[in-house]
């Protein structure tokens, strides 16, 4: 079975983050490991405010070292970093020695806002990741921001930023459309370095896509992991995030979250 690592921020309501990630992991069937960087926590009274809290970068770096106690894993992702300090640290290991895949979705700015959690970490990401990456997935308003070109709005401004966050060093870029695009498909950009491809989904109407970038992401990993190829991943992990928004659950009233189970049906696994 193979092995994979996230390297992300813990959400305390399990949809995003690492949760995201490791409820991914088990749908593709790879053995997931993870190594915590921050705490992300809401305020009950506004679904809204997000609360981030650090964690040290020597602790990051005891839990990697753990992880990697028994040798290299088959892909690495990285999400919400928490510093500039654990982005270094990080960086140190995704290297051929430790893995042969790295996915890096670049967490930076709150779903349905421009707020910007960590900036100081936005020239981490450039400097120290990117350049490391064979994947990375911005959502919109994070390519606008590692890109430099504001808010994205059309497909032809896509492609401009996906070349730009290319020019750091990342293989591939998926630039993902979401909800702020204008249009009434699911639209995201692959782009290789030489040409793009647009790939188009339904559209689902619904607040329940908490942790769909997360999700998203750590299949792209899984799907590495298991030997396809970046496009193929990425292909099949929209199919599994676009599932997931589909059979979303409703978990407070400001959020839903997207069912990592509902590709492969998993609520009826126990059924007897």
């Amino acid at each position: 079975m193979e092995k994979v690592l996230t390297i992300a921020g813990s959400d305390s309501t399990g949809g995003a983050g690492l949760q995201a990630d490791l409820k991914t992991f088990e749908e593709y069937g790879v053995f997931g490991f993870s190594s915590i960087t921050s705490i992300v926590t809401m305020n009950p009274e506004n679904g809204w405010s997000h609360q981030v809290t650090e964690l040290s970068d020597e602790l990051l770096k005891e839990q990697l070292i753990s992880v990697f106690a028994g040798g290299p894993v088959a892909a690495i992702k990285t999400g919400m970093m928490g510093n500039e300090r654990n982005i270094e640290v990080a960086s140190q290991y995704l290297t051929k020695e430790y893995t042969a895949h790295v996915v890096i979705d670049p967490v930076i700015a709150c779903k349905g806002t421009a707020q910007i959690l960590q900036p100081k970490s936005v020239e981490g990401i450039k400097t120290f990741l990117l350049p490391k990456a064979e994947v990375v997935t911005p959502n919109l308003i994070e390519a606008g921001i590692l890109s430099e070109l504001g808010d994205l709005a059309t497909v032809d401004e896509m492609k401009e930023a996906a070349k730009r966050i290319a020019a750091y060093g990342a293989k591939y870029v998926v630039i993902k459309g979401g909800r702020r695009l204008a249009t009434d498909r699911a639209i995201d950009l692959f782009y290789d370095g030489t040409d793009f491809e647009l790939l188009e989904g339904t559209m689902h109407q619904t607040n329940s896509n908490h942790g769909a970038g997360c999700t998203f992401a750590a299949a792209v990993t899984a799907g590495l992991a298991k030997g396809k190829s970046a496009l193929d991943s990425v292909v099949l992990a929209k199919d599994f995030v676009s599932k997931a928004i589909e059979a979303g659950v409703i978990i407070n009233p400001y959020v839903g979250h997207v069912w990592h189970g509902a590709y492969n049906q998993a609520e009826k696994r126990m059924n007897m």
